[in-house]
């Protein structure tokens, strides 16, 4: 599925929400680093209605290559990465955000990597990264829980350094969120499709200004999230856990109610036992509509 071609030209898009004060350093940075790259290329900038003057500041930029796109109203960071796709013209989407944690010097390197693989994704595992613990630690559990409904050890599920084909994107349209689910479900539909996808390990800075990341929110609808991409590409993987789950409590509660209650809780049983028969029955059902459907 992957190509060993070389890249015909790559569009990078950052969206902006509130970062007047790094905005023009980001784009200097990208700019220089991408005068290096032997690629056609071109930055797209969204404003994503931002109240902080961003947009004035953006407006004011007149360089080659260099567009911007606005949002009257903030729109979420899915959403301006769906309108940067929109308009790029080139065949490769580089993405990347404006508020300089990630590193812009290593694009060129993962444009490289890009020429034999689907997607490269930079992992933040850098010798220098800025982490909060607990929300490192929901990062992790949304990264294991994404591994498993992919069938493949996934590095870092939303880091939002990547190349990938515009194509895939095209392709997966129709499941990208608004929010910032985008580098999730791209991630998660790369894999189950069974694109060939290249980790690269990078630094992660601390970010210039506020995170609109809501932690505990944004936690509670990534797993929602990854829950409906497995039911989307792998049902058996929601379905067959759920059912075996059933199945042994209808048995457990049968044994408790005989030993410690003295009595046969029969209705009870039944329900649990009947309802992990009907789990595992509609998730084959599911299975085979996605793949009657779905083809790759």
């Amino acid at each position: 599925m992957h190509t060993n071609k070389p890249i015909e030209g790559v569009s990078i898009l950052v969206p902006v929400y509130n970062e007047k004060v790094v905005v023009l350093d980001t784009l200097s940075k990208l700019t220089s680093t991408l005068n290096t790259v032997a690629v056609p290329w071109e930055i797209i900038l969204i404003n994503d209605g931002s109240s902080d003057g961003s947009a004035e500041i953006i407006d004011d930029v007149h360089q080659q290559n260099v567009s911007v796109l606005h949002h009257l109203n903030n729109r979420g960071y899915g959403a301006s990465l769906k309108t940067g796709i929109t308009a790029s013209k080139y065949p490769w989407i580089l993405i990347t955000d404006a508020d300089g944690t990630y590193p812009v010097d290593r694009i060129p390197e993962m444009i490289k990597k890009a020429e034999s693989a689907d997607m490269v994704v930079g992992a933040r595992r850098g010798t220098n990264v800025h982490k909060r613990f607990f929300r490192s630690i929901g990062r992790d559990i949304v990264r294991r829980f994404a591994s498993y409904v992919a069938g493949a050890k996934i590095d870092d599920i939303n880091s939002g350094l990547r190349i990938f084909k515009k194509e895939d994107a095209l392709r997966f349209w129709h499941l990208f969120p608004d929010g910032f689910s985008f580098t999730t479900t791209i991630t998660v539909a790369s894999f189950t499709r069974g694109n060939l996808v290249t980790y690269m390990p990078i630094d992660y800075y601390k970010r210039t200004g506020k995170s609109s990341i809501k932690p505990v929110k944004d936690f509670i609808g990534f797993m929602s999230l990854i829950a409906k991409l497995s039911l989307y590409f792998r049902p058996l993987r929601v379905f067959i856990p759920v059912s075996l789950f059933l199945f042994v409590l209808s048995w457990a509660t049968l044994a408790y109610g005989y030993f410690a209650l003295h009595e046969i809780l029969d209705a009870t049983w039944s329900v649990i036992f009947i309802t992990s028969i009907q789990t595992f029955i509609f998730g084959f059902v599911a299975d085979m509509i996605v793949k009657r459907f779905y083809t790759k």
